[in-house]
C-alpha cells in the first residue's frame, strides 16, 4: 500500500472515467454486430447507457507540454480543431447509444508550474496568455456541448468545469489547507512529470504531497484533486436528474 504522502495522483473520476478511442468503439460495435446479440443486451450499450466521463484534447497520460507550446504556437486554430475533434466524437458515442455524458474542461494552464517554468520568464504567478488561450478553449467547447444537445435527443452532456476550481487552489492554497503551489512535490517541481521521472525515490522529492497543490509539473496531487473532485460533484447532478 503506497504512504498516504507519497501518493501520485489519480484520474478524477467523480461519476465514471472512459479513456477510450472511436477506433475501439467501431471495433467493439463490429463484433456486437458479428455476433448477432440484441443491441438491448450487449456489454457495449450498458457500458454506453451508463455515465461517460472523457477527457478530450490530449491523452491522458501524456505531459501537457506538447499542449501548451501548440497553444501558444496557435491557440485559435489548435482550439478549434479539438472542438471538431470533440463533436465528431461526442456523435460518434451517440450514434453508438451513449446518452449521458461528462467532459473535463480545460485547467488553468498557466498555472501549471511546467508551464510557469517554460513560458513564465516575465510574469509572477500565472501566464495570462495561456490562461486565456484555455478559457477560449472551454468557452468553445461549451457552445459546441449545448449545440449538441440541440441536435441529438435525448443526450445529457456536461462540461465538468475544471478551471475555477483549480485556479482558485493555486491563487489561495492557504483558503484549502495547501502550502505550496508554484511547484510540484516531486523531484524539483518544476519540470518533472511521468513515473519515470516523478515518483516516491526521485531525487529531491517532498515528504508532504499532501500540502502542495501539484504532484508534479502539470498534475494536481492526490490532496489538490480530492478537492477538484468535489467540485466536480454538484456540476455532475444535471447528469443524473
Amino acid at each position: 500500500m503506497a504512504m498516504p504522502n507519497f501518493h501520485p495522483p489519480s484520474s478524477i473520476g467523480v461519476i465514471f472515467y472512459c479513456h477510450i478511442s472511436c477506433d475501439t468503439l467501431k471495433k467493439a460495435s463490429k463484433s456486437r454486430k458479428m455476433m448477432n446479440i440484441n443491441s438491448k443486451e450487449s456489454a457495449l450499450v450498458l457500458l454506453l447507457s451508463a455515465f461517460l466521463f472523457l477527457t478530450c484534447g490530449y491523452a491522458q497520460d501524456a505531459a501537457l507540454v506538447p499542449a501548451i507550446i501548440t497553444f501558444g504556437d496557435s491557440a485559435v486554430d489548435y482550439s478549434s480543431y479539438l472542438v471538431d475533434a470533440f463533436s465528431s466524437f461526442v456523435k460518434n458515442l451517440y450514434g453508438l447509444g451513449a446518452r449521458k455524458i461528462g467532459v473535463t474542461s480545460l485547467p488553468p494552464l498557466g498555472c501549471l508550474p511546467a508551464a510557469r517554468t517554460l513560458f513564465g520568464f516575465n510574469e509572477n504567478g500565472c501566464v495570462s496568455r495561456l490562461n486565456t488561450d484555455a478559457q477560449g478553449f472551454n468557452k468553445k467547447v461549451n457552445s459546441a456541448a449545448a449545440n449538441l444537445q440541440k441536435q441529438l435527443p435525448g443526450l445529457k452532456i456536461v462540461i465538468f468545469d475544471i478551471y475555477k476550481p483549480l485556479y482558485d487552489l493555486v491563487q489561495s492554497p492557504s483558503k484549502f489547507g495547501f502550502v505550496e503551489a508554484s511547484r510540484g512535490c516531486c523531484g524539483t517541481g518544476t519540470v518533472e512529470t511521468t513515473s519515470l521521472l516523478c515518483n516516491p525515490k526521485s531525487p529531491g522529492t517532498c515528504s508532504n504531497a499532501t500540502e502542495y497543490v501539484f504532484w508534479d509539473s502539470v498534475h494536481p496531487s492526490q490532496a489538490a484533486n480530492q478537492v477538484l473532485a468535489d467540485a466536480l460533484i454538484v456540476q455532475g447532478i444535471a447528469l443524473i436528474t
